[in-house]
Formats: C-alpha cells, structure tokens, sequence
C-alpha cells in the first residue's frame, strides 16, 4: 500500500488546473448558467465566490457572484474609492460593502458581468487576485495615517512588502479576466494591464516560487498591529507582526502564529484559536520570516481534510517550538524568543483625529461595512460628494470603517455638513458598543450561513444598547461581533460577546473575550433565539455593574468570574 497521503477533492482540482486556470474561461460563456463545482474552487484564488440568492430560492437557483478587492492595509485612493462606488453600481447589487479584512467587495455581479466587474477594478490599479483562496490573503495593518510618527509609515510598508512578496504570480489571471478577448491588444494596453496587475501579464512566466502547483492547504491571513492599538486584531491571524517599539523606531517584530476563528461544530478536531507568541525578528527579517512561515504550511499542512487545514491545527499537532525550528531551517536564521511586548490597547479610529502634519483624519463609523443609499441615510451619495469635492485618501478600518485622510482644518465644518446632510453621523452619535460592532453578510448571499447576520445586527444593538442604557454602561467599550454561521468571518469568537448562527434565527452567546481579541470567549449559551440575546445578557450585565472591579472591563469580568457562574438558575 502507497504511504503517500490522500488528498482532498480541491487538492486535485488546483494540481489539474494549470495555475488556476481549469475552464474558468470556458465557462464564462452565455451558454452556462454558472461554473461547476471545480471551477469555482478555483474561482476564489481569482477574487470571487459563486454563491445564489437565497432570498429568490426556487426550482432554480439564481447565481450571482461576490467579487473582492484586496487593498493591503485598507489604502485607497479617492479615484479607487469613487471607481468602486460606480462599480456596485454597474455590475453589483447597488451597494459597495467594506470587508472586517479592510477591503472591498461587490455583490449581485451576475457572471456576464463578473469579467466586467474585475477589469473596472484593475483599471484603477486594484485587483481581486489573492483576496480568496488558498494563498496568503489581504495583509491588514493599522490604517490609521499619523505623519508625526515614522511608525506607522513604517509598518504600513511592511504590510505593502508583505503582500507583493506572497502575491501569486499565474497569468491566468490576466488572461482569464483582462486580456482583450479579440486578441487586439496594443502595447500600450499591454503595459497598462501589466501596471495595474503587478503580478500577471502577457509575458509573464507561471511560476509559483513560494506556493509550488497547488498552493496552500487552505487561506492564509497576516496581520500587522501597534502593541497599544490592534485595531486588526493580530491575534486572529495565521501570522501576525506586533512592533516592538523605542525611541520612535520599530526595532523589530514579535511573531505570533496559528490564529484562526472558523469551526465545525459537527466536527469536534475544530476550533477557533487565537495565535501564539513564536519569535521576534529584525524589521529587514520580517519578509523572510513570513515566507519561511507560509513554506512551512505548504509543505506540512493537512491537504486531507480542508476542516483542519489552517496553520493553527499543524501547530496544534506539532507544537510551537517544532514551528519555530522549522522556519529557521526554512528562512536561514536563527530567532530569539518574543521581546515581553503584548498587546495592551485598541483604537476604532473613529472621530476627528490630528495627523500630526498639520491636517486631519476622519474616521467614519459604517455599521456592519454596507456602504448603500436607504431612505434618508445616504452613505454612498455622502461619501462619493466629500471624495470628488476633496479627493483625499481613504483608509478601510477592521471594524467595517472608512478613513478619510489629509483634511485641512478649515474644510472640517464642510465636511461634517456634508455628511450630516446625507444623514451619516458623526461619531458622538454613536454609542462605543455600535461602533466597536461587526457582523459578516451571511443571508441572503453568503452559502454558509445557516441565519442572519448583517441584516438583523443592526435590531440586535438596538436591543443591547437599551441593556446597557438601563444600567448606565452606554460609555463603556463592550464589543459584539456576529455572524451567520461558525466560520466566524467576523471573529466572533473573541470579543466581549459573540453571537455565532447555530440555527434559523437562533444564536450561540460567547462571553468572556475582550475588545482587542487577545483571547478566546468561552460558549455561554447554545440556541438562543435573535429576539432573546439581550433579555439573557441582562442578568450578566446586572451581576458585572454590582461586582466589577474597579477599571474593569465587560470581558475581563465574565472572564474572571467563569462560565458556570454566570448560567442562569
């Protein structure tokens, strides 16, 4: 008998697929209704999930894609802002929505238009390659854009070398979406597309220096954050960077591995986790570092089972310290332990903020990332006014925020007025729990959702915020994340309060995470139906204003006090 290991069904397809390749191309023809399940496995490494509107469920499905921009670090211009915005509108479902990894993505793109949708995004130096799939997805870092400091700047380049370094580099891509399909393609457009794709052209060879014929066992997520502010919540990445700073310089970086947030619940070898302290490493390392890391996952990740693919099972199994020797076997040097640097703080960037130069940045608070036009609120009509009257940067925040950047004080009053015009409030507007708030899309697009999320969050907070205003903690940092299903897009797992889809309207209470998502919450609660959340949380939150400590946070006292505490009866 062979010794060799069986792999899953996807492991085959992506070996077969030519670069990811398969007959994508084929099957973009009017003639298909959709991609079979092959292709679109591999249609994810492109940027984009088939997935059908489950609103409209009948005899037939009706398939519509999501396609997804990777903007390493949540950087933007405001032409790639505004161009998005037009493209939600050309292709999607009129509604752009900022992601919890600090992109973008349309949904709704019927596949006639799904070629369409992609070129609009590379022709403003965008792309959807690598933001899905088993490659290293978009790299987050703190967006916030301090100019009086060079540690910002400097960890906003790392994250930049990050995601060029572990790019992928098929030209299938560029074929498959970009190329003219004529074939009367000019030099100029050639050198157009080659810009605006970096990793794919039309002489570009298919090699896979770092990702080998069939990539990685499953996605990977870097992540790279300020001790005082992980505001990218580092401790739910594959692989996260924490600067270790002095005198005003990142002198290097502790290596944290193996977070993740999905689970199988079905499936009892699954769990969330948050990552693990491995290594620290110079700034000039970081990049080899990171590659040795991802090497490492190719090469011993489970490419059997999908369910227990991600980084953080291999180190399960194998431990820290076997991870450690291997990427420096892999990388060629030798790293000293974690400098004593943790996390201590969160910022949601959210507000009026001095950049330090003189200007101002403008966190604006966009609940559950939908940017859309519902009756008064006119998100998307607000913020395309303030973008082409200003034309300033834009940051996407984790929190499903928007940063506008580099704004002269004496243009704060018009701004504001702008917003407020359209009904986008101002962040005293908000309470800290809805602005600390996240929620994946889950229904009516998302396959895997077993119930709602972003649809009801906004009626959940409405719930929760009554709790808190009843006993006086409508100022307090309590974060709630929520999603459709265990996956854990979100990263439910880790905040104040996670609320996980289990069934039809009904939610599992996690409670005893913290706001800067540094640990595990513990399932307090199973089957709780959407209109009970809150009538169930009031007893915790009664027992935590009579017995906290003092400073002490929601979390930090669910989490002291335990489980079997806070069950009710």
């Amino acid at each position: 008998m062979s010794d060799e290991p069986k792999l899953s069904k996807v492991e085959h397809v992506k070996e077969a697929s030519r670069q990811l390749r398969g007959s994508i191309a084929e099957e973009l023809a009017p003639e298909f209704k959709s991609l079979n399940e092959d292709n679109a496995n591999l249609l994810k490494h492109h940027g984009s999930y088939q997935q059908d509107n489950r609103d409209h469920r009948g005899a037939e499905k009706e398939f519509m894609f999501m396609v997804r921009t990777r903007v390493p670090g949540g950087k933007l211009t405001a032409a790639q802002t505004l161009s998005e915005l037009d493209l939600c509108e050309q292709y999607g479902n009129g509604t752009l929505r900022i992601t919890d990894r600090q992109g973008f993505q349309l949904h709704g793109v019927l596949k006639q238009d799904l070629r369409s949708a992609i070129k609009g995004i590379n022709d403003v130096k965008l792309t959807t390659l690598g933001a899905c799939g088993d490659v290293n997805r978009n790299v987050m870092c703190c967006p916030a854009p301090y100019r009086n400091s060079r540690v910002h700047d400097e960890m906003q380049a790392l994250c930049d070398a990050l995601a060029a370094h572990l790019r992928p580099r098929t030209s299938a891509y560029y074929e498959i979406w970009l190329k003219p399909q004529d074939d009367q393609e000019t030099e100029a457009q050639k050198v157009h597309e080659y810009v605006c794709t970096v990793p794919s052209g039309p002489d570009h060879v298919d090699e896979e220096p770092i990702y080998g014929k069939v990539y990685l066992p499953r996605k990977f997520k870097i992540g790279v954050a300020l001790p005082e502010d992980n505001c990218i919540d580092l401790y739910s990445q594959d692989l996260g960077f924490l600067a270790v700073v002095e005198q005003d310089r990142i002198v290097g970086y502790n290596v944290l591995v193996g977070g993740s947030m999905g689970m199988t619940p079905a499936n009892k070898k699954t769990f969330p986790a948050v990552a693990k302290r491995m290594a620290f490493c110079t700034p000039d390392q970081a990049v080899a570092v990171a590659e040795a890391v991802v090497k490492v996952q190719r090469d011993y990740g489970n490419r059997a089972d999908r369910k227990l693919a991600r980084l953080k099972y291999l180190i399960a199994e194998r431990g820290v310290p076997w991870f450690k020797t291997q990427v420096e076997l892999y990388s060629g040097l030798q790293l000293p332990e974690p400098h004593p640097t943790d996390v201590t703080g969160v910022d949601d960037h959210i507000g009026w903020h001095e950049q330090g130069d003189g200007r101002w940045f403008l966190g604006i608070n966009i609940e559950n990332g939908r940017i859309k036009d519902e009756g008064d609120l006119r998100i998307k009509t607000g913020l395309r006014a303030v973008l082409r009257k200003y034309g300033m940067d834009v940051r996407n925040t984790a929190l499903q925020g928007m940063i506008l950047c580099d704004i002269a004080a004496e243009d704060r009053n018009d701004i504001d007025r702008m917003l407020a015009e359209h009904w986008i409030k101002s962040a005293e507007q908000w309470t800290l729990a809805r602005r600390l708030s996240i929620a994946c899309p889950a229904y009516p697009t998302c396959g895997l959702a077993v119930t709602e999320a972003e649809r009801v969050m906004p009626a959940v907070m409405d719930q929760i915020e009554g709790l808190l205003a009843r006993h006086g903690l409508l100022g307090e940092r309590i974060a709630v994340h929520m999603t459709g299903c265990p996956n854990g897009c979100a990263r439910p797992y880790a905040p104040d309060i996670g609320l996980v889809g289990k069934a039809r309207n009904k939610y599992t209470i996690y409670l005893g995470g913290n706001v800067a998502c540094t640990r595990l919450g513990y399932l307090w609660q199973d089957l709780v139906p959407q209109e009970e959340i809150a009538t169930r949380l009031e007893p915790v939150v009664a027992r935590y204003v009579s017995e906290r400590s003092a400073g002490e946070a929601f979390g930090d006292y669910c989490f002291r006090v335990g489980k079997e505490a806070l069950l009710p009866g």
